[in-house]
């Protein structure tokens, strides 16, 4: 089940506390907080984006291929290109 955000909507119609809850996506939008009453609305958060990598996946060749260009720290402030099409060197 998907978790949802929603915030309070004070009695002067500013914004208050934001808060989640976990709906069944075919659940109708709560209008009221389930603890206090108070009016509330649905409100758009971030999605939860967490992936894993495997290390072939982050490969300077698999990156290449893909279109990346990655750099790494080479001392210096400088930093070197390991895959990719941009420039050899960076400086920061």
């Amino acid at each position: 089940m998907p978790l949802y955000l929603y915030q309070v909507i004070e009695a002067d119609g500013s914004e208050g506390e934001i808060f989640e809850i976990m709906q069944g996506m075919n659940d109708q939008p709560l209008s009221v907080h389930p603890e206090n009453g108070k009016p509330i609305k649905r409100i758009i958060g971030l999605p939860n984006g967490v992936t894993r990598f495997t290390s072939s996946q982050l490969s300077n060749k698999n990156l290449d291929k893909l279109g990346f260009t990655k750099y790494e720290k080479a001392g210096g402030g400088y930093y070197e290109k390991t895959a990719g099409s941009g420039p050899n060197v960076i400086k920061r």
